[in-house]
């Protein structure tokens, strides 16, 4: 867009090449050919996790699908936090839609009722929430399943910007304290769930002089746990506070959400103001430069890493997905050696659903396999699987093997310990090769924080 001329009595917009430098928009480089990876992937999905996910039906613990269209999506930047804070008027400044008919729409009131994908497209363009789920090559098609009034709150904007082309933002509505999940009309916490789920990195945005942690934004944390690494927190509005000021408030937030996240690591806080014009004359404006320009990169980063992320995360999908088998599978053999001719098998089931520790169930995982316990699903949530799947509607792992096939159990392991690291050491040709191999995690292990700089 053109720079307009501007009036004497607006404020002045600032410089934004640290934004085209760091983000590396100007750069003509041709994209990294990653569809020959992609297509790797997608058959190692398909061949050797997919089948013990639909035999063990996976999706309806989890009621996580993977969907081709997830496989070869771009990175997701998720924007949270309470009403107000900034957070579309932060999407507009770094794709710099200010003053251009694409803007979003922000205001000191809530404005974004809606959940907003702001995506690549060869014009400007909005697209409906309900079409966005009927299209299945988009990776929204899941979304569905929250029904039609959400779908009515799903919006997505395509914009022709270059940043667009290598990730996608996803603006959320903000957080309002006082108000009850059943006045938003959908399963607000469900959906926000469903983007964590599926985000390269979480920006929850606060307003130094909001800071009010109220039930919804405790829950959204809670939300958040075994997502740490991929968090960022952002102090907005920076130079809207003197500096003393400030420094209290920043304390303030850490004190606040102290118990919200217990990681012995505090997530990285970026102080700033996100927006077009200058920075208040009296503030540190080089230290908040500094601290936008490290956001910056850290969104550079995520961009650049997206195959290895995209392989650790399908990775750490086969992982749970095996565990999962591995644990139905348990139960059953468990109940076939305690069925006898005259016993009523909903009674013996009952009591091995009831207690699985007194036969052992998830030790037994433990004991005989590379998992983690910290991998391990919640035993509650088996009661309510095995309540719409009744048990005798599986069969026994060492009964999934077929003579051309080969076995799921042993295919799963495969895809795990040899053909996705060997996949991510093919990508990592001048980096470090390998990153994923056996010996560094231990391969039963969860992939280390994949954010860290080394």
């Amino acid at each position: 867009p053109t720079e307009e001329v501007e009036d004497a009595s607006e404020p002045t917009k600032r410089d934004r090449s640290h934004l085209e430098h760091t983000l590396k928009l100007n750069e003509d480089k041709p994209a990294d050919d990653v569809s020959g990876v992609l297509q790797r992937l997608r058959k190692i999905y398909h061949s050797s996790i997919k089948p013990l996910e639909q035999s063990y039906r996976y999706n309806e613990l989890r009621q996580h699908e993977i969907t081709d269209g997830e496989i070869t999506s771009k990175p997701m930047v998720l924007f949270l936090g309470p009403w107000s804070v900034g957070k579309s008027s932060m999407i507009n400044y770094l794709l710099g839609l200010d003053d251009t008919p694409y803007q979003l729409y922000t205001g000191a009131e809530p404005t974004t009722s809606e959940f907003t994908v702001i995506m690549h497209g060869p014009k400007l363009k909005t697209i409906e929430g309900i079409v966005m789920a009927a299209d299945s090559a988009r990776s929204f098609s899941p979304l569905e399943k929250f029904g039609q009034n959400f779908l009515e709150k799903l919006i997505g904007i395509e914009v022709p910007h270059k940043l667009l082309e290598r990730v996608t933002f996803v603006d959320t509505p903000g957080i309002i304290e006082n108000r009850k999940q059943q006045e938003r009309g959908y399963p607000f916490n469900d959906v926000c769930q469903w983007f964590i789920d599926r985000a390269d990195l979480i920006f929850v945005v606060f307003d130094p002089t909001k800071l009010d942690v109220g039930l919804e934004l405790e829950m959204l944390f809670r939300q958040l746990k075994g997502r740490e690494s991929q968090i960022r927190i952002i102090l907005n509005k920076a130079d809207s506070l003197a500096t003393q000021e400030l420094m209290r408030v920043y304390g303030a937030l850490f004190w606040s959400l102290a118990p919200l996240i217990n990681v012995t690591e505090p997530p990285r806080v970026y102080v700033s103001s996100f927006w077009p014009h200058e920075y208040h004359p009296d503030t540190h404006k080089d230290l908040f430069l500094k601290e936008e320009i490290s956001l910056l990169e850290d969104l550079n980063q995520v961009i650049e890493n997206r195959m290895e992320n995209k392989i650790a995360f399908i990775r750490q999908h086969a992982i749970r997905v095996r565990i999962h088998a591995l644990l139905v599978d348990r139960y059953l053999q468990t109940y076939k050696d305690k069925m006898t001719f005259f016993s009523d098998g909903e009674l013996v089931f009952r009591d091995i659903v009831e207690d699985p520790d007194r036969f052992f169930i998830f030790k037994s995982i433990l004991a005989k396999t590379n998992v983690s316990k910290f991998d391990l699903p919640n035993r509650e949530a088996y009661k309510d699987f095995f309540g719409i799947n009744p048990i005798t509607s599986f069969k026994l792992l060492s009964q999934q093997c077929s003579y051309m096939g080969g076995c799921y159990l042993e295919k799963i392991e495969r895809a795990i310990t040899r053909e996705l690291p060997d996949l991510l050491g093919s990508i990592g040709l001048g980096k470090k090769p390998n990153v994923l191999s056996c010996d560094i995690t231990g391969c039963g292990e969860t992939p280390k924080n994949r954010y860290r700089k080394p």
